[in-house]
């Protein structure tokens, strides 16, 4: 029986190149005990302040560079390959096997590089990324207290976020209906110079800076609630670009914030805003008041409503329509509207279905590595927030 050409290939291949079973073994175990290792050296600080310095900031730095490359998104390009590949080899290898003996032992071995690949997936995200959530975070390196703030600060604060985007939303460049306007790459590259002043404060926040890309999959993104996302592997700042208005600007700072190195979700918000406000673009200092106020005024509103009731009675027509814009999109991203009922009921349940499976498995991944508050961690910006500026709005 006449052989096809993949089989005459892996004839080849099977005659011409042996490898060791020793060396197969190795590259099977090697993620396994690179995985293990991290686990039992998480909870050691300095072991992992110094893979976060040596081994995962210079790695990343590399991805983004090599990644810098191409204009698309190299996360979600390689994604969608390898998934489909995986997919069809799966689904292969149950049909090849199912009618042979000792199937289930076949099966298992064909499956076995699958579960390998997956394991160095998993082992090179948790010495890139992970690692930096068990180091020595911005907060207590520069010296941000956990105490807690007074009402009267994050008042004091609020009004002086509000104050500050009345001033810059009649600055910005709106259409003839009053809705800001920003040409997105002309926005990415004004990101890339957007902590050249915060970063002569805070000089862990030097680097380089790549580009910030457009999603891909950017309706998926607002399905599932988020504006933005930084993969170490490819080292990518990726923005989602559907959300509307003004905050698109905060999201690569946010992002570049990752890229710098800040990796918890609170630190990186808070920083993502001081760079924003601290910048010479009034686009950024516009988006990052505006990213920092909706934080405020949201823990304001559960210690003080009349407070945030005298606050928002303040906004200029130009900051209450930029926040509309925004909550609206938020607010309608699970809701489908074909116009045919049944079919737009599982439509949007679908899509309610998937924000909360992500939402909760990243909950499950931040606590997981001591991030306690989980995806709340975003809100517990507000202290650093108030923190660093209740001085300067009391006028100190």
């Amino acid at each position: 029986m006449s052989l096809t050409r993949v089989e005459k290939v892996k004839e080849w291949f099977r005659s011409r190149v042996k490898i060791p079973i020793g060396v197969t073994i190795a590259v099977c175990v090697l993620p396994a005990v690179l995985t293990g290792l991290f686990y039992i050296l998480r909870s050691n600080r300095p072991a992992m302040d110094w893979v976060t310095i040596n081994i995962s900031a210079p790695t990343r730095r590399f991805l983004g560079l090599l990644s810098s490359i191409y204009p698309f998104s190299v996360m979600e390009t390689l994604s969608t390959v390898i998934g489909i590949f995986l997919i069809y080899y799966i689904i292969r290898s149950i049909i090849d096997t199912a009618r042979k003996r000792k199937r289930w032992k076949l099966l298992g071995k064909r499956l076995l590089p699958v579960l390998v690949f997956l394991l160095y997936m998993f082992s090179a995200f948790s010495w890139l990324w992970s690692s930096g959530l068990h180091a020595t975070g911005f907060a207590e390196r520069y010296g941000f207290s956990s105490d807690g703030i007074a009402v009267e600060d994050l008042i004091a604060v609020t009004e002086m976020f509000a104050e500050r985007a009345n001033e810059l939303s009649q600055l910005v460049e709106r259409d003839e209906y009053g809705y800001f306007i920003q040409n997105r790459r002309e926005m990415s590259e004004a990101s890339l110079r957007v902590f050249d002043n915060i970063s002569e404060e805070f000089p862990s926040l030097q680097g380089r800076l790549f580009t910030p890309k457009a999603m891909i999959y950017s309706w998926l993104m607002s399905i599932t609630g988020y504006s933005g996302m930084y993969f170490a592997l490819t080292g990518e700042a990726l923005i989602n670009t559907h959300p509307p208005g003004v905050f698109m600007a905060y999201t690569m700072a946010h992002e570049h914030a990752h890229q710098l190195g800040v990796f918890a979700e609170d630190e990186a918000t808070f920083v993502g805003i001081l760079a924003c406000i601290t910048s010479d673009d009034i686009v950024f200092q516009y988006a990052g008041y505006m990213a920092g106020l909706n934080r405020l005024l949201n823990a304001l509103a559960s210690v003080d409503a009349d407070a945030w009731h005298a606050i928002t009675a303040t906004f200029t027509d130009e900051v209450r329509r930029d926040r509309n814009q925004s909550f609206e999109f938020w607010a309608t991203r699970t809701m489908s509207d074909i116009g045919v009922n049944f079919i737009d009921n599982i439509l949007t349940w679908l899509m309610e279905t998937t924000s909360d499976v992500v939402d909760n498995i990243y909950d499950r991944y931040l606590r997981a590595h001591d991030q306690e508050l989980g995806i709340r961690t975003y809100g517990a910006a507000v202290d650093l927030i108030v923190q660093y500026f209740s001085d300067m709005a009391h006028g100190n």
